[in-house]
């Protein structure tokens, strides 16, 4: 069994805060066994934080989380980078033609980009796992919305920190079954459903810090470009 990070930002998101050297440094100190950075609509950290890796005693996995014309897809696995803006089902096909799986984070919350109110329940259980577990839901509901949705359709499960600081790095992991320990064995793992989620909510002060870090950041970023 397998403890795995599948949904952590670095610096390089517009609301991520610290280098991926400290979210490795993070995984291995909570001893994790693998760790997936998964920035808004970039890949060049992650394909770093992959490489890395290994130094770290961990297993890297590439990935991103997209954002599509619905809202948010998480490209797990990726060999490069999945284009943004195009449609949830186009979406999940570039991730998988890019070598990954696509699993859809935080999809009941209309807050933050979920894709429940905006694709169908077909079209969401396309998607090749669902995140039932995420850390940053201030209250529950979310996550129980999602737990049902994928249990009802059959559909893997996974969880994430969905940490945008160091320190969060691990706070919720996918549990996943199996003995090989390489990028290739844990997204076949998780694509035939032999995961669990194990976690705990982000406490609330954390989040609200990381929400106006985001905003403080976006703020300075607007005016870089106008000046």
């Amino acid at each position: 069994m397998l403890s795995v990070e599948l949904h952590a930002h670095s610096a390089l998101s517009h609301d991520g805060r610290d280098p991926v050297e400290m979210l490795l440094e993070q995984a291995a100190a909570v001893g994790l066994d693998a760790l997936c950075v998964t920035d808004h609509d970039e890949f060049d950290a992650s394909e770093e934080a992959a490489a890395m890796a290994d130094d770290y005693g961990l297993v890297g996995i590439p990935g991103m989380e997209v954002t599509c014309a619905a809202g948010h897809v998480l490209a797990i696995g990726v060999e490069k980078a999945v284009p943004s803006g195009r449609p949830f089902t186009e979406t999940l096909d570039h991730v998988r033609d890019a070598g990954g799986i696509a699993v859809v984070p935080h999809p009941f919350q209309e807050s933050r980009s979920g894709v429940a109110r905006n694709v169908g329940r077909d079209q969401l259980a396309s998607a090749d796992a669902i995140e039932i577990y995420n850390s940053r839901l201030l209250t529950g509901r979310a996550n129980r919305q999602a737990e049902r949705f994928a249990r009802d359709r059959g559909l893997p499960v996974t969880a994430g920190s969905d940490a945008h600081i160091a320190e969060m790095v691990g706070q919720a992991v996918t549990e996943v079954d199996t003995d090989d320990r390489s990028v290739q064995g844990i997204l076949d793992a998780i694509r035939d459903g032999r995961t669990s989620v194990v976690g705990k909510r982000t406490p609330w002060r954390i989040s609200f810090r990381q929400a106006a870090g985001g905003a403080k950041r976006r703020v300075r970023g607007r005016l870089d470009d106008l000046f």
